[in-house]
């Protein structure tokens, strides 16, 4: 049998450290082939190899048979090789016709850029993959959901027969993702061969017909989804058991920790009220766009609501700015780490240490001997896994990377800890980290509100869920009187 795609034993290392040590793949013709495996596995290696970003040390890839060697990405697209990034690198100030077609615009006979057959293309291919998005509209007007719908189209206006899809839903709610995957069945009954990365085994089980587990860069295993079961899939990424998928061992209390009485932010959220109690964990579940966020940001001052009134331990607030909402024991972890989370660029200990400034520099400069403390028992608290506490924190994997931003916020011993979107990005093993890392903080008497677009970590970590739509409260239902249909139903 012809595969599109063929590889064998890739190899690569970094200053003698093996990234990828026994790299195997096999790609039919309409599969939707799942790629597997935990932060640090070798999947962006591997990729980055594919697609002409990366050098091999050894190994062959084979297109159709015949041995390939890229040297540009330019290269894997001339082979019909195409790939959506989970990193988003829009140009916001052109359309997103402009955005699809870069560096291929379609030329007038006087050698101008013809915009109106590039807006016809791009509109055409929009409505095919029946994204609600117009060709016209500028980028830096599209909500974070909408510009991946529109890194999806570009990738597939490439017209390529095998496309690398690396956590497409990373940044888009139900809604878009159930788009995307209707796009995907469209693609692989033409025949094309799709290489779907993502954490989300739900995602993976509902795509994917088959599946390649890599594990500490090397090849572990591959078969056919049908086959196997969901903690098998999970024993074979982590190279363990895991007891249990969600950590679940809070007990909510009688006594209050936040309450939020009808809340208002004009064209954002409506009478917003609930109440969530120590030892809770408080689910918040809508789609992208449904006002869930936009209830974090007034909570934290970000944004200035008209209405409402906001209490913590039963005494009332005022929020007008992030530093109110901390004063107040208010913890906020944002759904985008990379963009709001984290300094990339500085070290895994400054990040720990910058909510916490003043407490560990009293006299006007930095208290050396205590930023060195905090440092130590927030990696040991979350276990974090780094080479020394000075590297750049964008070397980290995806989980270690969001228990450094909870250990950032768990220093200042916070009341309450809004979570939006915990575990996005990181791998099952991480997750079950940080579900215990939650749960621990609500057993210890704090309060939890977690904002989740995934239906299973909604329902299995809250112990009571508000479902959004349209900017104002469906209810608010127990995790006993609920289920993934009526989320679903509530929220559209």
């Amino acid at each position: 049998m012809e595969f599109l795609l063929e590889v064998e034993g890739l190899r690569k290392s970094f200053g003698g450290v093996a990234a990828l040590r026994d790299g195997r793949f096999q790609l039919r013709a309409g599969s939707v082939h799942a790629l597997c495996g935990g932060n640090g596995a070798g999947k962006s290696t591997f990729l980055k190899i594919l697609m002409g970003i990366y050098k091999r040390d050894a190994g062959s890839i084979r297109r159709r048979g015949q041995e390939v060697d890229f040297s540009s990405p330019a290269d894997a697209l001339a082979s019909g090789i195409a790939i959506i990034e989970q990193e988003l690198s829009p140009v916001p100030h052109m359309t997103v016709a402009e955005n699809i077609y870069l560096g291929r615009e379609p030329s007038t006979r006087f050698g101008g850029i013809d915009f109106r057959s590039m807006n016809r293309a791009a509109q055409k291919l929009l409505d095919e993959l029946e994204f609600d998005i117009r060709a016209t509209q500028y980028m830096m007007n599209l909500s974070v959901a909408q510009m991946q719908l529109v890194e999806i189209a570009k990738a597939l206006s490439h017209d390529a027969e095998v496309i690398f899809m690396d956590e497409p839903t990373s940044a888009i709610g139900e809604r878009e993702a159930q788009q995307l995957f209707a796009a995907i069945r469209r693609l692989q009954a033409q025949g094309r061969g799709i290489v779907y990365v993502s954490h989300r085994l739900s995602e993976i089980f509902q795509i994917a017909d088959s599946y390649t587990v890599f594990r500490d860069g090397s090849f572990v295993g591959t078969g056919s989804l049908s086959e196997i079961d969901r903690p098998s899939l999970i024993r074979m990424i982590v190279g363990r058991e895991l007891a249990e998928e969600y950590v679940k061992t809070n007990k909510p209390t009688s006594d209050v920790g936040l309450e939020v009485s009808a809340l208002s932010c004009p064209n954002k959220i409506d009478d917003i009220s609930f109440a969530a109690h120590k030892g809770e964990i408080f689910g918040i579940y809508g789609l992208m766009g449904s006002g869930r966020t936009e209830i974090f940001n007034c909570l934290f001052g970000l944004d200035k609501p008209s209405a409402g009134r906001i209490s913590v331990d039963g005494a009332p607030i005022l929020v007008s700015k992030p530093s109110d909402a901390m004063a107040h024991g208010l913890a906020l972890v944002t759904e985008d780490r990379k963009q709001t989370g984290l300094n990339l660029s500085d070290s895994v200990r400054a990040n720990i240490c910058m909510a916490n400034l003043p407490a560990l520099s009293p006299a006007f400069a930095m208290d050396h001997t205590k930023e060195l403390d905090a440092s130590r028992r927030m990696r040991e608290q979350f276990q974090i896994k780094a080479a020394r506490d000075t590297m750049p924190v964008s070397g980290l994997s995806g989980g270690n990377q969001q228990k450094v931003v909870l250990g950032k916020w768990f220093l200042r011993n916070p009341k309450v800890l809004l979570l939006d979107e915990p575990t996005r990005g990181v791998d099952v093993g991480a997750k079950r980290e940080i579900y215990r890392i939650i749960c621990d903080f609500a057993e210890g008497g704090g309060t939890v509100v977690m904002i989740s677009s995934e239906i299973d970590e909604v329902l299995g970590m809250s112990d009571r869920i508000m479902v959004m739509r349209g900017g104002k409260s469906a209810g608010i239902y127990s995790r006993e009187e609920t289920n993934a249909q009526s989320l679903v139903h509530l929220s559209t």
